[in-house]
């Protein structure tokens, strides 16, 4: 299904200076985005997420007020609030930039200037979450959060999985036990590469924006450092560690037991907003 069919009407209310026909779409694993010239068009895959889009408004507008030292999408209209007929979408500002290519940390320049900005909206996000007004705006990650977690998996999602899967399954759980309850920093939830844009200048790269704040909380840091591994490499992790000048405390295992869970979460939340693509995605090595 091409959406930017399917939707034209509405695209070309929303983007009047664009042509929808000729417009990139990026698939998440929540919504379809349709990248205009300088705005953005949302479109829940599911109405689990379509449910989600005045929280993911609210908390957009806080994060722009916040100075982090990087652009965050900024919501400008947001529809399909009053009744069934309507299509859902929330309109944000587009940010410029590209994220890094596969082959990009080859060069120890590059990798070495990343680090140095990862390290850099790692440290805003720590000060964000020691801000009161962040902290009565956002979530808090449950203190029961990983093993809320297990016990959904091992309900809703050993039933799909082959025996050999499950006995996989347990061992990346059994890892989460007596991960600490942490809440004081903003962890973005979802830092993957397709997620963190990048300008280039005079051949390194400057961190433009990051993306898709669904699911912003106040929790732990390893999920953020997990995710950056899991899109860069273990190596760029270690770089970044470094620059942060942090005493470890446990967080090298924090992140490789979250990083081993990822798609776990990924199949879990596609049960539940019955997204069956990304369902089957998340448990391929499962089955």
């Amino acid at each position: 299904m091409d959406i930017r069919k399917t939707h034209g009407a509405l695209l070309r209310r929303l983007l009047p200076d664009d042509e929808p026909d000729g417009l990139p779409v990026r698939q998440g694993q929540f919504h379809d985005v349709v990248i205009g010239s300088d705005r953005v068009v949302c479109l829940p895959r599911t109405r689990a997420a379509a449910a989600r889009l005045p929280e993911r408004a609210a908390a957009l507008r806080l994060l722009a007020e916040l100075d982090l030292g990087f652009r965050t999408p900024e919501p400008l209209v947001r529809g399909g609030a009053h009744g069934a007929d309507e299509v859902p979408f929330l309109v944000l500002t587009r940010i410029p930039g590209e994220p890094l290519r596969a082959d990009a940390l080859d060069d120890p320049r590059v990798a070495d200037t990343v680090a140095a900005q990862y390290a850099t909206l790692l440290g805003a996000l720590a000060r964000a979450g020691v801000d009161e007004t962040v902290r009565a705006a956002l979530p808090r990650a449950p203190a029961d959060q990983w093993g809320r977690f297990a016990e959904s998996v091992r309900a809703e999602l050993f039933r799909l999985m082959s025996e050999s899967g499950r006995l996989r399954a347990e061992r990346e759980l059994a890892a989460l036990d007596g991960l600490p309850h942490l809440t004081r920093t903003v962890v973005h939830g979802d830092l993957g590469a397709e997620n963190v844009l990048w300008e280039w200048k005079h051949g390194l790269p400057r961190l433009a924006g990051v993306l898709d704040w669904d699911g912003v909380a106040l929790g732990d840091p390893a999920e953020d450092l997990a995710a950056i591994g899991a899109g860069h490499g273990a190596g760029l992790v270690e770089r970044v560690l470094a620059l942060g000048g942090a005493s470890d405390h446990g967080l090298t295992a924090r992140i490789a037991a979250i990083r081993g869970t990822f798609a776990l979460q990924q199949a879990l939340y596609a049960l539940r907003d019955g997204d069956g693509e990304e369902l089957a995605d998340g448990l391929t090595d499962y089955r």
